[in-house]
């Protein structure tokens, strides 16, 4: 209770300032330059175009605007980056192909499924339209945003850590005082940089990964049209079985929900059934494409393709208790079914749980420990099942190999959900305690038509071609933006 009063005063002392700050046109450390250019850069490039109505019809303006927008860039990129101080990494607009676009994918590394989810969706774009896309990824928050914002992964990651503060965290700023103060402290601190980043990249579209990367953006943008928005908006929701209540924002054209349970949360947020489209989570493109023949993946992986494999995963960062999992089902593997299984630990970043796993003896059982992967989706495919965390991301892409998953953890807040999604589809079981993941890993490994009817529910609850899918439609609402017909159609 004392640390969250003192971060509640530490936010209001902060606010003040900022307030003090904005009156003084302190807030935006090139302020001679900053609101004149972006608001003279922001008007050209989003200026009044046609009239129209609703969501597709917004995008048409685009078209009679694309030749003026192409030239103010062209002409004045090098000297307003100079300006406005941006660095090199920020991707400043550039000359481009008669006809490509620039899409602005927002994301911030609060975990690692939403780049994970933009990089799929990166892939899928250039898969499907080779060249016709410049797509820049950007972390808004850590790049773009003033202290304290620019430490939110930070703030994550040692709050994951400790769930009691996560927790408390999650759930008080889902309650809209508190959602509605930490609003205005973003803003006042962090709008004129966020602006900034829009007008070097000059979308021609914006799709939100993250639940913070909304509310601003929407703003600057109907800001920049004159209080009418031009750009074409996108959300992709990457939790899977639960979300903030700030994903959901009435004022984007289209939401991408993974599943039915993010879609009723949407919904009863006050989002139109014609702004919602469920495809799936976006997953890695190694996971759209067919694995290879399990016999050719065991020998480059070093595995037996005779053995049942249990595949344990801490996630990216290696925590939880993986150890006592690994030590626990080993055990009972050995004692159950000796010379018959094989285990595979992946332990992440975490280099010094890798070291001592590595050096313990498992007499009975083989064990593979590895750290941070790359072939993750080749080794879900040799195994037959996996002992995780509620990870969205890792629950989608073990869904598309069918394999039944033990849920060892997960984060309070928007991983709650994640666990009905396995159990109650009928392919995995949840439990925090090391031998009663044992003992049901066991089970399943023993029971093989149980094993198979868990695999073909998984399989069930699989979307392999979200990205895709997901991709497709984007590149609908960008040619209905430029489409001649439609902008005539409107005029008239």
């Amino acid at each position: 209770f004392s640390l969250i009063c003192h971060m509640c005063l530490a936010m209001v002392v902060h606010l003040l300032a900022s307030v003090a700050a904005w009156s003084r046109r302190d807030l935006c450390s090139q302020s001679a330059h900053c609101a004149p250019e972006s608001k003279n850069v922001l008007s050209a490039i989003f200026s009044r175009g046609i009239a129209a109505e609703g969501g597709l019809n917004r995008w048409t303006s685009l078209r009679s605007h694309r030749a003026q927008q192409n030239t103010l860039l062209t002409d004045n990129s090098e000297g307003r980056m100079r300006k406005l101080g941006t660095s090199s990494t920020s991707a400043g607009p550039s000359r481009l192909p008669e006809g490509r676009k620039r899409i602005l994918i927002l994301i911030s590394d609060t975990g690692g499924g939403h780049r994970a989810s933009a990089q799929a969706l990166h892939a899928a774009l250039d898969t499907m339209r080779p060249g016709d896309f410049d797509v820049s990824i950007v972390d808004l928050w850590t790049e773009h945003g003033r202290w304290p914002h620019n430490q939110f992964v930070k703030g994550y990651q040692g709050a994951a850590k400790r769930q009691w503060i996560w927790r408390t965290m999650y759930y008080t700023s889902s309650t809209w005082p508190v959602a509605k103060l930490l609003k205005v402290h973003a803003k006042l601190n962090c709008f004129c940089n966020f602006e900034k980043c829009i007008v070097e990249h000059a979308p021609s579209m914006v799709v939100s990964m993250h639940p913070l990367c909304q509310d601003l953006p929407l703003e600057i943008l109907t800001k920049a049209g004159g209080g009418e928005r031009r750009v074409p908006f996108a959300t992709v929701v990457t939790d899977l079985g639960g979300a903030h209540p700030t994903w959901f924002h009435k004022g984007v054209d289209v939401c991408f929900v993974p599943s039915k349970a993010v879609r009723v949360l949407a919904e009863k947020k006050g989002l139109a059934a014609g702004q919602l489209r469920q495809h799936g989570l976006p997953v890695r493109q190694s996971f759209w494409e067919a694995p290879p023949p399990k016999e050719a993946l065991a020998q480059e992986l070093g595995l037996s393709d005779s053995r049942k494999t249990v595949l344990v995963v801490g996630g990216g960062d290696g925590v939880g208790s993986l150890e006592k999992i690994v030590d626990a089902t080993a055990a009972k593997v050995a004692k159950a079914c000796p010379g018959e299984a094989q285990i595979v630990a992946v332990c992440g970043k975490n280099a010094e749980l890798q070291q001592r796993l590595k050096e313990k003896k498992y007499p009975g059982v083989d064990v593979q420990v590895e750290g941070f992967i790359q072939r993750m989706s080749d080794y879900m495919e040799m195994a037959d099942c996996i002992v995780t965390k509620a990870g969205p991301g890792t629950i989608a892409e073990a869904c598309i190999r069918g394999l039944p998953m033990m849920l060892s953890s997960f984060l309070p807040g928007q991983e709650a959900g994640n666990v009905p999604f396995v159990t109650q589809g009928g392919f995995g079981a949840y439990s925090p305690r090391p031998r009663v993941i044992a003992k049901k890993v066991c089970t399943w490994l023993q029971d093989p038509p149980q094993l198979e009817e868990m695999s073909r529910r998984a399989r069930e609850a699989a979307s392999p071609s979200a990205a895709v899918d997901i991709a497709a439609d984007l590149c609908e609402m960008l040619d209905v933006a430029k489409s001649p017909d439609v902008a005539e159609s409107a005029a008239k």
